[in-house]
């Protein structure tokens, strides 16, 4: 079990197409422009979201497209969909697990930016239920099974990736937030990634005011100066 102290890698792993941009596209921009290399994974196609009239058995192809669009605008030019789970029906189960360990232990990542499992009541629609087994999923394949050589040992001896410890968890849409990123610099790039989400945002006459809106109020929770924008999270240092 290995880790490497100041390593550029980071691992988004993301429930749908289009979470990890609305809700950290301007981080995800800062890594990359830092020389982070990032590597992003989505769980399902997004097949069941749309508006009413959308076609819906082309829909995970279309948001498949939207989100490798979206990826190169932000940077990342690794993006990997899970096949076999259904937008709907996520759950923590361990067929996800031992994808995302999988993934964790051939990435090793120094960070990993998820989504937080514990509902948020007061922003219900942070805490989509795909949202949240995504990120206990996530959890539970950081700790303890990425981590456990004994944990799908067919990994190990098959696969030839061994056990891996993940230093830094960044938890999205997290209730009580303790690290603020300033996406000032970069929030042109967030909504430039966001509209090419067209099935999703084509709509959203109000886009940008919104973005800018909610960023603004994360800046201002997190006591940057005014004028600044922010995404917040939940970091946890675990090495």
């Amino acid at each position: 079990m290995t880790t490497v102290p100041g390593d550029t890698r980071a691992l988004a792993v993301m429930a749908h197409p289009d979470d990890a941009d609305f809700g950290a596209g301007g981080t995800l921009a800062t890594w990359v422009d830092e020389g982070f290399e990032v590597t992003l994974v989505v769980c399902t196609r997004g097949d069941q979201g749309g508006l009413a009239d959308a076609d819906i058995a082309a829909m995970g192809a279309v948001r498949e497209r939207e989100q490798r669009a979206a990826a190169a605008i932000i940077g990342i030019r690794d993006v990997r969909f899970l096949d076999g789970h259904r937008d709907g029906w996520l759950t923590p189960n361990w067929e996800l697990q031992r994808d995302l360990v999988r993934i964790i232990r051939q990435v090793r990542p120094h960070r990993v930016l998820q989504q937080s499992p514990e509902r948020w009541y007061e922003r219900l629609y942070a805490s989509h239920p795909d949202h949240l087994a995504a990120g206990e999923a996530t959890i539970r394949a950081i700790y303890p099974a990425s981590e456990n050589p004994h944990a799908w040992p067919e990994l190990v001896h098959r696969e030839e990736l061994p056990a891996y410890r993940v230093p830094e968890i960044w938890l999205m849409g997290h209730p009580d937030p303790n690290h603020a990123v300033d996406v000032t610099d970069v929030i042109d790039r967030k909504l430039a990634a966001l509209r090419a989400h067209a099935s999703q945002t084509g709509h959203m006459e109000d886009l940008e005011d919104r973005v800018r809106g909610m960023a603004a109020a994360s800046a201002e929770q997190a006591g940057l100066p005014e004028g600044r924008l922010a995404e917040l999270f939940k970091r946890i240092v675990i090495a």
